[in-house]
């Protein structure tokens, strides 16, 4: 665990945090669902035949477990000031450039606590907006790791759900990204350069998650 403190920009945050975008996004298509979904259950009830009650209490129940969802997201992910200050400084680089993005590939210990050791992994995330980095192959971009699970009984010593949020959707303060990108070695920021070649293939592994074995760690990751 590598903490890095700054103060958040909440305003920028909230413009370019992609991170937070998502779970907006979440919010609005549950709703969406929700009332699709209450509006199927009324018109079987309005029907008035056994077999369409049954099916108008599962629509009822599928709503409700919908509108759930937009209270749980945001509450499950917390605050962008959480989400920074809980994390751990990740380094992560920009490994293809788009029309529309970039993909970013990190470099970040995916073991939960209680785990024997760390399990370091190269992770992919595409996002479409980078500011305070040049969009070319091989910028350097500090993060934080937001590290969760797709569900709270999910069991195992990984998280399932790992993704890089750039310091960068926090601050527009450039000395900030400096620090935190100098507060990264050099063997991590190499290791990382000379892999970004593998992102492709870690963009098509599960959980876009590819497994670095320790003797290819830099040796104080080991």
């Amino acid at each position: 665990m590598r903490p890095f403190q700054f103060s958040v920009d909440v305003a920028h945050a909230k413009s370019v945090n992609e991170t937070m975008a998502d779970v907006r996004r979440l919010r609005a298509s549950a709703i969406v669902t929700a009332v699709i979904l209450l509006a199927a259950a009324a018109w079987f009830f309005w029907l008035a035949h056994p077999w369409s009650y049954i099916l108008g209490a599962v629509f009822l129940i599928t709503a409700a477990t919908s509108l759930w969802v937009t209270v749980w997201a945001p509450r499950k992910i917390g605050s962008v000031e959480d989400l920074y200050a809980k994390g751990s400084l990740v380094p992560a680089v920009i490994a293809e450039t788009r029309a529309r993005g970039v993909t970013l590939l990190a470099l970040i210990d995916i073991a939960k606590p209680g785990a024997e050791g760390p399990h370091y992994a190269l992770v992919t995330r595409s996002i479409r907006s980078l500011p305070g980095h040049e969009l070319v192959e091989g910028e350097l971009v500090p993060s934080i790791s937001v590290l969760t699970d797709r569900s709270k009984n999910t069991i195992g010593d990984t998280w399932q759900m790992v993704s890089p949020m750039p310091i960068a959707w926090g601050t527009t303060d450039h000395a900030v990204i400096e620090r935190a990108t100098a507060e990264i070695s050099e063997d991590e920021w190499a290791l990382l350069v000379a892999n970004i070649g593998l992102s492709e293939k870690v963009r098509e592994a599960e959980n876009q998650q590819l497994m670095v074995s320790p003797h290819d760690l830099p040796d104080d990751l080991q």
